[in-house]
């Protein structure tokens, strides 16, 4: 049984932000038994009052900085455009409230490690919502892996497909995506990147390519990278576009293979896992994942996590300065990749 609000400290956040996502987000925390949100600020005119209303936080604002000062919370959760990260962790961090961050972190690393010292001065916490190893059938690779179930584990790949970005007018739900410099990989791909050193460890970037098959977008579509995992000689491969996908795309974007000595498991499209065993037929393993929330109640799981790292003051699985290793390898595979090159096939941009 769940603990009740009266049997718990609670919490008092601040949402920043009331664009798409911020809805999965405000729902989770409205499940939380040790978090109250008390009031949602976004500088878009009436967004934040609409938000508010709909969500049934009792006030909204259209200055951070107003909302911090008058209403004191305890956290801020920002879900905002990462190139607005820096300044709002400063200024939350300022007012001595802990700091809960959507990914991407920042869109440059020198900013990701500024967030990391605003917090640190000011004696508050850093932590980055990355809810994708949250996605329950992650957790149960995790076992699998951790159970030694599939033998020394030898290569690790995902196939990453959704079909939102074809077209004039591409990422319906995200429109911004058109315009940002880095995309596939600084936004979607970082998921897998941090998905892989959750399951097999810490990691390296050793190939990348990256290419735009949609000219109307301003960053890359297409991406190939290789990784070597430095536990056990395991390599690993990320095989991505936005293009040639379904639409909607499936609940996990894509396809997990992960392939041991004695097993391979695959994650299929809808969440469930399959084992093929050494001589034996693939069969699905006795797993049934969540459909309650996104992609699993993943974001409820994450944030209850982060929530809990706040209570205790005990280490989270993404606390800033940790994720920084996550940025790092984002950060190689632009540098590997060098200048996005266009492929641009006409067919594939017809609606």
């Amino acid at each position: 049984m769940s603990p009740s609000r009266s049997a718990v400290k609670v919490r008092r956040g601040l949402l920043i932000g009331a664009g798409y996502f911020a809805q999965f987000q405000a729902e989770a925390w409205k499940r939380l038994p040790g978090a109250r949100i008390i009031a949602v600020a976004d500088s878009h005119p009436g967004r934040a009052r609409a938000f508010a209303r709909r969500h049934g936080f009792r006030r909204a604002y259209t200055s951070a900085a107003s909302a911090l000062a008058e209403e004191g919370p305890d956290f801020v959760d920002i879900v905002t455009r990462p190139e607005t990260h820096l300044e709002l962790t400063s200024l939350a961090a300022s007012h001595g409230a802990h700091v809960i961050c959507q990914k991407p972190m920042a869109p440059a690393l020198h900013d990701c490690l500024a967030m990391c010292a605003a917090c640190e001065r000011a004696g508050v916490r850093l932590l980055i919502h990355e809810n994708w190893r949250w996605q329950p059938w992650y957790r149960e690779s995790k076992r699998w892996l951790d159970q030694g179930w599939l033998g020394q584990p030898v290569h690790a790949s995902f196939y990453w497909r959704s079909g939102d970005g074809r077209g004039a007018e591409p990422y319906a739900l995200q429109p911004y995506f058109q315009t940002m410099p880095r995309l596939l990989v600084y936004e979607s791909l970082v998921h897998v990147l941090d998905t892989y050193r959750y399951l097999l460890g810490d990691l390296e970037v050793v190939d990348c390519q990256l290419g735009r098959i949609n000219p109307v977008i301003a960053g890359e579509d297409l991406a190939w990278i290789q990784v070597r995992f430095r536990n056990g000689g395991v390599v690993g491969r990320i095989d991505g576009n936005r293009v040639t996908g379904p639409v909607p795309a499936p609940v996990t974007m894509g396809s997990l293979i992960l392939e041991g000595q004695e097993a391979t498991l695959r994650l299929a499209g809808d969440g469930t896992l399959w084992v093929a065993r050494r001589g034996q037929e693939e069969e699905q393993v006795p797993f049934e994942p969540t459909t309650a929330g996104y992609r699993g109640d993943s974001v409820y799981a994450a944030q209850a996590h982060l929530l809990e790292a706040l209570s205790s003051g005990q280490a989270s699985e993404s606390d800033g300065r940790d994720y920084l290793k996550t940025v790092a390898l984002v950060e190689d595979c632009y540098r590997l990749a060098g200048a996005v090159t266009e492929v641009v096939d006409p067919v594939l941009n017809e609606q």
